[in-house]
């Protein structure tokens, strides 16, 4: 028995044998190419395979995992159409004589190590993103399909680490739990466990040996364990565990329909967060008073063009008319940063996370943000809408936005176009915004704290670096200090307060923001239950 420590990213306790995951590895030749100009036909035509390729994974991971997992392939795209990039492939194919796939692998290598080198975190983060698309384009002109798990039952997938393409391409119908031995909590194995509701370590200080393939293990998401061959007690000790987390699972079921009231009459309101409409069927069977947290920059992602008013419009109604009159709170397109959309031109930028993206974009292209405002509003009688804008960090900000609002009110009334009342509030997710929270609380009807971004500008520390992973702390005294003026100050304005960010499903720190007097916590559809539980406790 050999019993092995990992950071857990979801609870839950899995039973069965293990599948090694290997990764097909193409072993790379130096050949010389006579015909240049074919050779780099066929690299154009690889490039294009694999852009097709990342459409499907962005698509596949928007309806299994969300916009965050989507995302990433966005990135791969832009990426793969990097001019730099292209030429030196297209030159080091003329110059040098050689085949495609030695001139993709040792430009995506040059490219990698200069983002590597680069003193911007988020830059450096990109290094492995280049390395990726590389080999997935390698990968193409090789030959070599990726993706499968030989296996008739269902196994826990033991990794080194997963990339964005590796784990949107298994098949989730044959995984009970996933074990890396690298990666973070952020990482997309991590994100994607989340969505799946199955236990996930990462970090795992487990060898990655041959002989572990089809032995029995239990993977222990509660305590952060992995247990290869468990004797006889062990195992049956595990068994007993998961049954007993299973009962609890069943407990929590009889929570719907319950309020969420602490036991001294304290009310509060939990909603769930989502990124597309297929999300709606979770929150519904979680039985969440509403949507906290509608990420719309999903209807831009994955497109070569603007959505239109009227696809947005419809997007919207039917979230609104699904949610029946419960309220659902959309967030305005947060653009930018690591969420790259080709058609938006965005400049490149040297620190793009602290850059022109969000609000920023929407009060500079303006008839983007109308175009948005308009469907949102039109989609507004089919529900309880409520509108929320991130990166806010200037009351002046606001004052424009509600200027935009109240021209968009008036087209719609000229044209004849029926809207409710619509709630506005900001995100806080900025230190500026925290420090003049009291002044933008009179100006807006809610906030909503955004700890993720919150945490990562507090302590300067992208939480995407998994360099860091052992000093990002969202517990951290200055953040909690940070969501308590927050929310003292948008009482004293007038300004309801929820939370809106990772730290809200964290029910060590629940009782901890209701004694700050949080008025709301939103979370993934599959911790309402958990958090209903846990404010009904206090």
């Amino acid at each position: 028995m050999i019993i092995c420590s990992g950071k857990s990213v979801l609870k839950g306790v899995a039973i069965g044998k293990i599948y090694l995951y290997k990764k097909q590895e193409y072993v790379l030749e130096k050949k010389q190419i006579e015909d240049t100009e074919a050779e780099i036909a066929r690299f154009e035509l690889a490039k294009e395979t694999a852009t097709q390729q990342l459409d499907s994974l962005y698509h596949k991971a928007l309806e299994e995992a969300g916009e965050e997992q989507a995302m990433i392939f966005d990135v791969h795209k832009m990426m793969l159409d990097d001019g730099d990039y292209l030429d030196s492939i297209r030159s080091m194919i003329r110059d040098d004589k050689v085949n495609a796939e030695y001139a993709v692998s040792i430009t995506g290598d040059n490219f990698s190590a200069a983002f590597a080198s680069m003193d911007d975190e988020y830059m450096k983060a990109r290094s492995i993103d280049v390395l990726d698309i590389s080999k997935r384009v390698v990968n193409v002109l090789a030959g070599i399909v990726e993706g499968g798990i030989a296996s008739e039952s269902p196994v826990i997938l033991l990794a080194d680490d997963l990339s964005p393409s590796e784990t949107v391409q298994l098949d989730k119908s044959k995984i009970l739990a996933f074990v890396t031995k690298n990666g973070s909590a952020n990482s997309h194995t991590a994100i994607l466990a989340r969505s799946m509701n199955i236990p996930a370590l990462v970090k795992t200080d487990v060898a990655l040996l041959e002989e572990y393939n089809g032995v029995q293990a239990v993977v222990d998401g509660i305590d952060g364990t992995f247990i290869i061959n468990p004797d006889e007690g062990m195992a049956q000790k595990m068994i007993r565990k998961k049954m007993d987390y299973e009962k609890e699972r069943t407990e929590l079921q009889k929570l719907i329909g319950k309020d969420n009231v602490t036991t001294d009459g304290r009310r509060i309101n939990v909603y769930a967060n989502i990124g597309n409409t297929q999300d709606v069927d979770k929150v519904l069977a979680n039985d969440a008073g509403g949507i906290g947290l509608f990420r719309s920059e999903f209807i831009y992602l994955g497109r070569d063009d603007y959505p239109t008013e009227e696809e947005q419009f419809e997007i919207y109604k039917e979230v609104l008319s699904r949610m029946g009159g419960k309220k659902v709170i959309i967030r305005t397109l947060d653009i930018g940063a690591d969420k790259q959309v080709d058609y938006f031109e965005l400049p490149k930028e040297e620190n793009p996370a602290m850059g022109y993206r969000a609000i920023r974009i929407c009060l500079d292209r303006v008839n983007i943000f109308k175009t948005q405002l308009r469907a949102i509003y039109r989609a507004s009688a089919f529900g309880t809408a409520a509108i929320m804008f991130p990166m806010i960090i200037s009351v002046s900000e606001i004052q424009r936005i509600k200027e935009i609002v109240e021209e968009v009110k008036t087209e719609l009334t000229h044209e004849g176009i029926s809207f409710n009342q619509v709630e506005l509030g900001i995100m806080v997710e900025t230190p500026a915004a925290v420090m003049v929270s009291e002044e933008l609380a009179k100006e807006v009807e809610f906030f909503s704290i955004g700890t993720n971004d919150l945490t990562q500008y507090t302590l300067a520390i992208d939480r995407q670096n998994q360099s860091l992973d052992n000093i990002y702390d969202s517990h951290h005294p200055a953040v909690l200090r940070m969501i308590q003026m927050t929310i003292e100050n948008g009482h004293k304005g007038g300004a309801w307060v929820g939370i809106c960010g990772e730290l809200a499903s964290d029910t060590t720190l629940t009782k901890t923001f209701i004694d700050m007097g949080i008025d709301e916590l939103s979370v993934s559809p599959t911790y309402v239950l958990g958090l209903r539980k846990a404010i009904r406790e206090i």
